[in-house]
C-alpha cells in the first residue's frame, strides 16, 4: 500500500441503515488489535436507548463514520465544508472525507440545532451539557455508566453489553458496509482508512 500524500483525502457516502442480527464475530482488517467483536444491533440499541444525549451523540457519530472515539472527540464544525466532513483519523493521521447526506446529516443537524447559537458555543461537535467539549474521561464515565444500565434493563444481554467498547463499532460500521454491498471489502476498507488498499478519491456508500 503507498501512503496518501498529505492532500489527499479518501471519500465515501455515509447512510447507514438499520442493522439485522448476523450473527458475525468481525471480518479480519475491520477488528482494532485485541478485539474480536461484531456488537449486534440489540446491543448497540440497549446501550443508545439509555444513553445521555452527548454519549449518544458520540455513539452514532462513531457507527456512521466508521471512526474511532479519539477521531469522533476531535470533530469541528469547522471540518464540515461544502457538504463534506473532512476527517484526520488521530490514531493514523490518515485523512477522510465524508459526504454528509442521509442520517449522517440528519444527526450533525440535531447537534448543530442543540448546540443553537450560543455565543460561547464551541467548534467541537461533541459537547457537554454546558456546550463544552466532551473529554475523554467524561466519554468513558457516562459509557461505563450506560451499560450499567442497560445491563440491569437487558439481563439477558448482560454478558454482551458488558463486552462492548465504543471502539467496537468501527468494527461494526465496517462490517455492516460488507453486508449491504454484498461483500465488496474494498469499500469498507476505505471507510475505516485501512491501510491495506489503495484509497483513491472516489465516492462510494457505506452500510
Amino acid at each position: 500500500m503507498q501512503k496518501n500524500s498529505a492532500g489527499n483525502w479518501s471519500a465515501f457516502e455515509v447512510g447507514v441503515s438499520t442493522v439485522v442480527r448476523t450473527g458475525h464475530t468481525g471480518i479480519p482488517g475491520f477488528s482494532e488489535k485485541g478485539r474480536d467483536i461484531y456488537v449486534e444491533n440489540v446491543i448497540y440499541q440497549a446501550v443508545l436507548a439509555v444513553a445521555d444525549q452527548p454519549l449518544k451523540d458520540t455513539l452514532e457519530l462513531a457507527y456512521l463514520t466508521g471512526q474511532r472515539p479519539s477521531s469522533v472527540l476531535s470533530m469541528a464544525e469547522t471540518d464540515i465544508r461544502d457538504g463534506v466532513l473532512y476527517v484526520r483519523q488521530s490514531k493514523t493521521g490518515k485523512k477522510l472525507r465524508i459526504a454528509v447526506k442521509g442520517k449522517l446529516a440528519a444527526l450533525l443537524g440535531c447537534i448543530k440545532a442543540r448546540k443553537g447559537d450560543n455565543k460561547l458555543r464551541v467548534l467541537k461537535l461533541i459537547v457537554n451539557e454546558e456546550l463544552r467539549p466532551l473529554t475523554t474521561s467524561a466519554l468513558r464515565s457516562r459509557f461505563d455508566k450506560a451499560r450499567i444500565i442497560a445491563a440491569e434493563a437487558n439481563p439477558e444481554l448482560a454478558t454482551e453489553i458488558a463486552e462492548f467498547q465504543i471502539r467496537d463499532l468501527r468494527a461494526k460500521a465496517g462490517t455492516d458496509v460488507v453486508e449491504k454491498s454484498q461483500g465488496n471489502m474494498r469499500k469498507a476498507q476505505k471507510q475505516l482508512g485501512h491501510a491495506n488498499l489503495a484509497m483513491p478519491n472516489t465516492t462510494f456508500e457505506t452500510a
